[in-house]
């Protein structure tokens, strides 16, 4: 599977995500104004399921999408690729990054670090469960 989305496929995955599933017109109120021709809406959800992103059913005389790619799998796939081509695969060099671009505190810094330790706890109590 391309993991690889386009903005416009993106965007309409995000509301996909979103709102679990729905018809072109439903993705269409969505969209803020000007907002993108319906045609155009429904050629880019017909990439997307050539790509396995959606699926269809009917739903009468309408087709109704549904995401088959769930956004924490596309996600971790794109920042990871991310890491990997911005960051030679180093995690702490993009974090360092991100925290003197952000500016971050020393306080700021210290929450992230807790909450990081919090996730790595709960990853390692799940597995041992």
């Amino acid at each position: 599977m391309d993991m690889q989305l386009t903005k416009a496929e993106e965007q309409i995955m995000q509301i996909l995500w979103t709102m679990d599933e729905g018809t072109v017109q439903d993705i269409l109120k969505e969209f803020a104004n000007p907002k993108p021709a319906r045609t155009t809406i429904a050629t880019v959800l017909s990439i997307l399921e050539n790509k396995n992103f959606v699926t269809h059913r009917s739903g009468g005389r309408l087709n109704i999408y549904k995401a088959l790619v769930a956004k924490e799998d596309y996600s971790k796939k794109q920042l990871l690729g991310f890491v990997k081509d911005y960051f030679n695969g180093s995690f702490s060099s993009m974090i360092s990054f991100f925290a003197k671009e952000s500016n971050l505190t020393l306080e700021e810094m210290d929450h992230l670090l807790e909450e990081t330790r919090r996730a790595l706890d709960d990853k390692q109590t799940d597995k041992v469960e």
